[in-house]
């Protein structure tokens, strides 16, 4: 997609890129002249112990990215956030529940019903079933925390290789209010309206409503029309109760709905499927086309969520130590359309596949229900032995249809087989011969061609139990050293049915579309003793190091998906990591940096292995073998003036296969040992600066960031470049800047925004097939405007 900027963004665009280096010229001149630093850090909490502590005293490696961050950074989802934090990488799917996050190379990328993520995703204390649960909308968040490595002890399975936790502001004592709207380039805005205050001497409450919508930026030539865009809408509401006997009640209310024309499929290499307007301008594999913006799709890929979610926290002292229940329930129904074949001519001809395209388009309503109940109690802080310890209870059902409309397929004799078993099973012919089967299709008028659209559905259901005891605890050996301990008990059951069948009179296959029927079912229960020993030591008031043992547990999974076999009925087994850290942290009042350098290594690590099922490229879930991560990471954040704040982040990281196991039954296998881990770039920094320009009446805020993403093998673990070269994906950097303009003691904000201000084309997935990419909306420069009022 070619435009030309207009005067106006031509200005913006050189102011921004002054800004940026302003932002450098004020640091060298903050170095050169050593100003005294009026202005300092305000404490910087977090939960991440599940204790509200500085996050310079957490022996744990983790980034926080408060709200005044997540504004400036002007994104939608966590999709755009993950820039900020290096050691988190972002898979983007076609839709949400095939989304997923990686830290530190590890992460679960499936399309399982009955498997479980790596990274474990809290909101508000809730641990979400699924990540893609959270990656709807970000609004109305006090802070993210992304702790690194394992965190099994406290947060139990499914944080074997880490936790993003998200915590939503409280409402507020004062009446107080806020709405904001965002225009972005190309029609896409979005509205946000909070108000918060006392609603009695001991209740507060706010109410977050939200409308945001998208027409997208990626245009179809089959309709003239854009797509890969969105259309949300949501509310949260919150009521803290300050009852008798010191105790606090929190309940949270929320609602989303989200219908999204996304996350379709590029064809950045040519697919030999189609010649269009849509067709790439490239070679081939190595040469991929990073300026397509055009699809030929006659089916729209779309995601239509709806979520639900309610809980009530309780914190009340309990003689001199703290007692905190957690009760939540969330519903989540989402939706997903796929166009499969990618073209907009497939299935119309009266010939045989391969031979022509092909068709084939999915529909897939998913409907996930949890219930969970956390327990603590912890005692208090101060003296030589501080602890905590409690009680988990999850439950999770979820309940799937997912039907394949695609062309009938006979490349292997299935025509006549199926027709025969119809003969035999169906009306009664023993043994019916060739002559028979020949005889029938004639009489019939049967034929098995691309315009011979074959269906099937399939109906799955998948249960998810599971229950905890942990303990954690910091012994004070003096005032400066401690030891660290921690140990969690954790017992699971997963369960699940799946019942597929034809929807033909005569069950032919078609590609992608399995003829026989299916009626299985299965269940695992594992239990796992997780732990974690370490010491902390204060080298000086400003500085402590740790060292950690930790270890992490991903509890056991079945691979259970539309074209699932009786092989893939057997369970697969969990996945246990032991993570070494050693981590160092400074912090001053204008100086903080945090240093640590990991290594874990990680057996049953289940993972994706790519396939070719009749004729479709499928992933399919396997226990991998074992992997290692290693490297070091470092974020820090300067106040180098009054006015100047700098901050930044770089991660290092070696990820690959010490053993990989090639699923049963699979021939050719592709894996290796030896081989990157996937979506784990060797290294990725990124550093952000904000000026504040101080007037009489008015405020000028000068914000830049510069993040760069090394080179990514996107592929499935045990392959590798050589292997799969159309998985590898080119290094990239990007430019984000704004301007905002602050009236009546920031009462009042207007923001020009810019995103990737040098235009840099850049890709973030390989979906499969040798041709198919994802490209995000920010690989391309768009500019625009927020509007912020406060009352």
């Amino acid at each position: 997609m070619k435009f030309r900027l207009s005067s106006l963004q031509q200005s913006i665009a050189k102011a921004l890129a002054l800004t940026t280096c302003l932002s450098l010229g004020i640091t060298a001149s903050a170095q050169e002249q050593a100003e005294k630093v009026e202005k300092g850090f305000e404490t910087i909490t977090v939960t991440s112990q599940k204790r509200v502590e500085n996050l310079n005293e957490v022996p744990v490696a983790v980034t926080v990215l408060r709200e005044d961050q997540i504004n400036s950074a002007f994104s939608a989802n966590i999709e755009g956030l993950q820039a900020l934090v290096p050691s988190v990488s972002f898979r983007k799917g076609n839709t949400t529940r095939n989304s997923a996050i990686t830290i530190r190379g590890i992460g679960t990328i499936s399309f399982s019903v009955a498997a479980e993520p790596s990274v474990s995703t809290v909101v508000d204390g809730v641990v979400l079933g699924r990540s893609g649960q959270a990656f709807v909308d970000l609004y109305d968040l006090e802070r993210i925390e992304v702790l690194r490595g394992p965190q099994g002890t406290l947060f139990g399975k499914n944080a074997s290789a880490g936790v993003v936790n998200m915590t939503s502001k409280r409402p507020s004592e004062d009446f107080e209010g806020v709405f904001e709207t965002t225009l972005m380039q190309d029609s896409e805005y979005r509205l946000k309206g909070r108000v918060s205050g006392a609603l009695s001497d001991n209740a507060n409450g706010s109410l977050t409503v939200l409308k945001s919508q998208f027409d997208g930026y990626i245009n179809n030539v089959y309709n003239n029309q854009t797509t890969n865009g969105y259309d949300k809408e949501g509310l949260r509401a919150m009521l803290d109760i300050e009852a008798s006997g010191d105790t606090d009640i929190l309940f949270i209310f929320e609602t989303v709905s989200s219908n999204d024309s996304c996350c379709a499929d590029l064809e950045l290499t040519p697919s030999g499927r189609h010649d269009s307007q849509a067709s790439p301008n490239s070679t081939g594999t190595g040469d991929l086309d990073l300026n397509q913006r055009q699809i030929d799709h006659d089916f729209e890929t779309r995601t239509i969520d709806d979520h639900t979610a309610f809980s009530i926290q309780v914190d009340r002292p309990l003689g001199n130590h703290d007692f905190t229940s957690i009760t939540a329930y969330r519903s989540w129904n989402n939706t997903e359309f796929r166009e499969g074949d990618f073209t907009s001519t497939a299935g119309d001809l009266p010939f045989p596949v391969f031979g022509v395209p092909f068709q084939l388009h999915d529909i897939g309503p998913q409907e996930w229900d949890q219930v969970s109940q956390e327990f603590r109690i912890a005692s208090p802080l101060g003296g030589d032995f501080d602890y905590q310890a409690g009680f988990f209870w999850w439950e999770q059902s979820s309940e799937r249809s997912f039907s394949r409309d695609a062309s009938c397929q006979n490349n292997n004799g299935q025509f006549p087989a199926a027709i025969g078993d119809y003969l035999s099973n169906i009306l009664g012919v023993v043994n019916p011969s060739e002559t028979d089967i020949n005889a029938f299709i004639e009489a019939e008028g049967l034929s098995c061609n691309a315009n011979d659209i074959i269906s099937a559905t399939a109906f799955m259901e998948t249960e998810f139990d599971n229950w905890a005891v942990f303990a954690d605890a910091k012994y004070h050996i003096n005032d400066d050293l401690r030891l660290l301990f921690g140990i969690r008990y954790t017992d699971d059951e997963v369960s699940f049915s799946h019942n597929r069948s034809s929807d033909d009179q005569y069950s032919r296959t078609g590609v992608g579309v399995r003829g026989f029927d299916t009626d299985f079912d299965n269940s695992v229960s594992e239990s796992n003793t997780s732990s974690k020993l370490g010491a902390q030591y204060d080298i000086n008031d400003d500085s402590m190091v740790y060292a950690t043992f930790s270890q992490g547990y991903k509890g056991p999974a079945f691979n259970v998906f539309y074209n699932m076999s009786n092989t893939d009925s057997l369970p697969i087994g969990p996945e246990t990591s032991d993570a070494y850290e050693l981590g160092y942290k400074y912090a001053t009042n204008d100086l903080i940096i945090n240093l640590a350098a990991f290594r874990t290594n990680i057996d049953g690590f289940q993972a994706n292995n790519p396939e070719d099922l009749d004729g479709v490229f499928i992933t399919r879930l396997t226990n991998a073998g074992s992997v290692t991560t290693e490297g070091f990471e470092v974020d820090f954040m300067w106040q180098a003036t009054e006015n100047f704040l700098l901050t930044g982040g770089l991660s290092s990281v070696d990820a690959v296969v010490d053993e990989f196991r090639c699923p049963v039954g699979l021939n050719p296998c592709d894996g290796r040992s030896g081989a990157d881990l996937p979506f784990s770039p060797d290294l990725k920094y990124s550093l952000t600066g904000e000026y504040v320009m101080e007037m009489d009446g008015m405020d000028i805020f000068f914000n830049a960031s510069y993040v760069y993403t090394d080179d990514i093998f996107a592929g499935a673990p045990g392959t590798t470049a050589v292997t799969n070269p159309e998985a590898f994906l080119p290094d990239y950097s990007i430019i984000n800047g704004s301007i905002a303009f602050s009236f009546d003691d920031d009462a009042y904000r207007v923001s020009l925004i810019a995103k990737n201000l040098t235009d840099e084309k850049f890709v973030t997935t390989y979906s499969g097939d040798n041709f198919r990419y994802q490209i995000p909306r920010d690989a391309d420069r768009h500019f625009g405007i927020q509007l912020r009022a406060k009352f």
